[in-house]
């Protein structure tokens, strides 16, 4: 659980440098682009090109598709529309999206969890009843398929590495992750990335390296490393943990005039949405036991 504990608190201060130093700022591609070649090289070079399954491989091709590439790229997006304590709230439902994704693969249906995803989308609107606007909730989707594809990544590698286990270190097998990340990542910017747009300042590169060599680079490598040591439930829980801490840097640094109280009623209805679908999926697994 070491690694998951370790992650989070990065990603919790990676959501605060976007919002700040990046978001609007510098093109978003561009941004996903930099920090998956960072992270590129660092692994690459240890990756073991030889006596490694062909499906394996093409595996984490797609896991880094979906984990990395697609996903940055919605989450940067959605910056354009929502501010920082929004996207870390709307990033709650992540767990939400590994219950679904377990169902799938264990061909469950759980109708709490959609039950769950109607009242967390209420709580979206909670927090921006009075400027609800079509962008917003465009930001909204934005990020719920930003959670969507990275619940399916982490449970799609929990389940690689146990149907494909090796004497070698996870780090020796990780390099495959950045360039399926890549795939989605290179054709985004070549085809939709503005050159006008990028960095300008040396903190803007700062930041930029900073994201691609920690979050990226190690913090996606300890996460999935970690995730394969823990139950599903607490892989779903620790999903979450960088949340509140993050709230916490962006509100009492960043963002002191944000609208604590709506923040505070929809989070708390966000929250009881990820509360059904953990209550539906032990009723589930007391019915299936």
């Amino acid at each position: 659980m070491g690694y998951l504990i370790i992650v989070a608190l990065i990603q919790a201060f990676s959501f605060n440098l976007i919002g700040q130093y990046l978001a609007g700022q510098v093109d978003s591609y561009f941004a996903v682009l930099a920090r998956v070649v960072l992270a590129a090289a660092v692994f690459l070079p240890l990756t073991r090109w030889r006596q490694v399954e062909p499906r394996f491989m093409r595996s984490m091709l797609l896991i880094g598709a979906l984990q990395y590439g697609i996903t940055y790229v919605c989450l940067y997006l959605s910056f354009r529309v929502l501010t920082v304590p929004e996207v870390l709230l709307f990033t709650v439902l992540t767990p939400l999206h590994v219950t679904l994704i377990e169902d799938a693969l264990n061909r469950r249906f759980n109708p709490w969890a959609l039950l769950a995803a109607l009242v967390a989308v209420a709580g979206a609107a909670v927090i921006r009843f009075d400027s609800i606007s079509g962008d917003f909730f465009i930001g909204f989707l934005l990020l719920q398929l930003a959670n969507f594809t990275y619940a399916a990544g982490q449970v799609l590698y929990r389940h690689l590495v146990a149907r494909h286990p090796s004497d070698l270190p996870h780090y020796r097998r990780f390099g495959y992750f950045y360039l399926g990340a890549l795939l989605i990542a290179l054709p985004g910017f070549v085809l939709f990335g503005n050159a006008e747009h990028l960095p300008s300042t040396g903190t803007q590169w700062l930041v930029l390296a900073f994201l691609g060599l920690v979050p990226t680079a190690l913090g996606l490598y300890w996460w999935n490393k970690g995730a394969c040591l823990v139950p599903g439930a607490t892989l779903a829980v620790m999903n979450n943990l960088h949340v509140p801490v993050g709230l916490v840097l962006n509100l009492l640094i960043w963002n002191q005039n944000a609208p604590l109280g709506r923040l505070l009623l929809g989070g708390a209805v966000i929250l009881a949405s990820v509360w059904m679908s953990r209550l539906g999926q032990r009723a589930g697994d007391v019915r299936t036991g």
